[in-house]
């Protein structure tokens, strides 16, 4: 069992939360959410002891055993895949290894023997002699093939490398575990393995995440972060929202009620105050009044964007024609064959086993690929948007904000390109800050501002949702769903693809799959398919 006592967190003069007191039971899965800064991760490096609290302490089971999702992903590169995942109990790799020692020993002495001896049982009360089975299984559970768990880990790609720290953190059974964002770059059969996973798994788990399907799939409980305190709800995110929207609801209209009453009183002692007859009366309510004290409700940290992906015309009958698209890159067949048209309404999810593939088909389409065969045809009415999922080469300029907005599109009153980004959560001293040193949730809102700004009636979006906030992504999530733009997309976020989505197409080896219905009408009808998949 892990748990705070009285932990406040501050910075200077910035506090973070104070006295928070909870207790982290075995069975349950805690989601931590809250705003872009409010603290989530800051919370998790507090439980792990990475993190000193300002005030207050942690406390956890004597012996018990922590698993933590590391987020370095360079920090093994000269370590083998297996051995990586067993190092998620370190205790059981340093036996390991110092047993391996002893034993290759030349002048191995009665000494080493009695030390060996020490060391074997220690390392079967460890299990360790199902260490490696053990390791493999779970790596296999998250699409890392057999014949990877042997390479070092500086040979595998990110999204592999994030997958064998995941089955680090799982190794072992621990007593607790803690996981910073681990859907992140991960397919969707490694997404729904690790929901499985932790569905199942019988001790605690503390988890950051930004996806709303997954906080709902797994989550027993919610930590949200706001107004300077931690707040524990129980239920999943989607009960979370509905309480903490019905809690501020009540209070506000508490507060009415109050304000009312506190008029009511106010006109009655102004009307009577001097009137003789009615002073005692008068005097009464003053007492009343002084008693009334309104809810204190704090501004809270949580802020939403505005994003609204209006055209600037209507598109007409043709749209785009995609004909037997193909490409090779460096002797690979990227894509294959790949033909199909954009009907008007169409919000296309693009699917399948080639993260490579999807970016290359939006590069085609937007002409900075071109193709070994086949041709792409705009409606002559198409006013086309795309948005990058590497969106780097747009921010190297030494320009602020508002200098890059207006530069770009001609607009020469700051007031109107000042206005435009507050919206975007760019008010003040925010819209003067330099493209170079923006985070990657600032990236993607200028991103975004762009596109509106562009007003096209054809949209191309790729993992809009990376780096984004739960309120960005709620934010982008209804503007796609009221925009009357066509939209084609990607996304790993399962609730956006389903809520955003009414046509599927699935990128395979040969061609396309073309599904005109929801995300998860096309997971039903392609289960088995699914399984076999190792990324979407």
């Amino acid at each position: 069992m892990i748990g705070t006592n009285g932990v406040t967190v501050r910075f200077g003069k910035r506090v973070l939360y104070e006295d928070v007191n909870v207790k982290f039971t075995p069975g349950n899965c805690y989601g931590v959410i809250g705003a872009n800064g409010a603290g989530k991760s800051t919370f998790l490096k507090v439980l792990t002891g990475e993190l000193e609290p300002s005030e207050g302490e942690v406390y956890m089971t004597k012996n018990e055993i922590l698993g933590i999702l590391k987020q370095d992903h360079y920090m093994y590169d000269e370590v083998k895949v297996l051995d990586t995942v067993i190092r998620g109990n370190e205790r059981l790799y340093e036996i390991m290894k110092e047993k391996d020692a002893l034993y290759a020993k030349p002048d191995f002495n009665d000494e080493d023997g009695i030390k060996a001896g020490e060391l074997e049982a220690e390392f079967a009360e460890l299990n360790g002699w199902m260490a490696e089975t053990d390791a493999a299984q779970l790596l296999s559970g998250l699409g890392i093939d057999l014949e990877l768990h042997e390479c070092l880990m500086k040979e595998l790609t990110g999204p592999q490398k994030v997958k064998v720290l995941l089955a680090q953190a799982l190794f072992g059974n621990p007593d607790v575990l803690i996981l910073d964002e681990p859907t992140n770059n991960l397919d969707i059969a490694a997404i729904n393995w690790l929901e499985e996973f932790l569905i199942n798994f019988e001790n605690t788990v503390i988890v950051v995440s930004h996806d709303r399907y997954f906080l709902n799939k797994v989550c027993t409980h919610i930590l949200d972060i706001d107004y300077g305190k931690i707040n524990l709800y129980v239920g999943n995110y989607d009960f979370w929202y509905e309480s903490s929207q019905l809690a501020l609801k009540q209070m506000k209209d508490a507060n009415k009620k109050k304000e009312e009453k506190i008029k009511e009183l106010e006109d009655f002692i102004r009307r009577f105050s001097a009137n003789a007859s009615k002073s005692k009366q008068a005097t009464s309510r003053k007492k009343t009044l002084e008693k009334i004290q309104l809810d204190e409700i704090k501004p809270s940290t949580r802020r939403y964007p505005f994003i609204d992906f209006k055209p600037e015309r209507e598109s007409g009958k043709e749209i785009l024609s995609v004909e037997d698209i193909s490409v090779n890159i460096d002797g690979e067949q990227i894509l294959n064959n790949v033909s199909f048209k954009v009907l008007k309404g169409d919000k296309i999810a693009l699917v399948g086993s080639n993260s490579i593939a999807k970016t290359t088909l939006f590069k085609v389409i937007m002409g900075q690929i071109k193709p070994n065969t086949g041709k792409i045809t705009f409606g002559q009415t198409i006013k086309p948007s795309y948005v990058p999922q590497d969106n780097d080469e747009f921010f190297k300029e030494d320009k602020s904000i508002v200098e890059w907005i207006a530069d770009d599109y001609g607009i020469t009153d700051e007031t109107v390109v000042r206005s435009f980004l507050g919206r975007m959560l760019f008010s003040g001293d925010e819209a003067l800050k330099k493209l170079n040193v923006l985070s990657g949730g600032e990236k993607a809102r200028c991103m975004f501002a762009r596109a509106m700004l562009e007003a096209p009636n054809l949209l191309f979006l790729d993992e809009p949702t990376n780096h984004l906030d739960l309120e960005s992504i709620t934010a982008l999530n209804e503007g796609l769903i009221r925009t009357s733009a066509e939209v084609i997309f990607v996304s790993h976020d399962h609730q956006f693809v389903q809520t955003i989505a009414n046509r599927i197409i699935q990128i395979t080896d040969n061609g396309i799959m073309d599904k005109r219905c929801t995300y998860d009408e096309y997971l039903e009808q392609n289960e088995e398919l699914m399984k076999k998949e190792t990324s979407y």
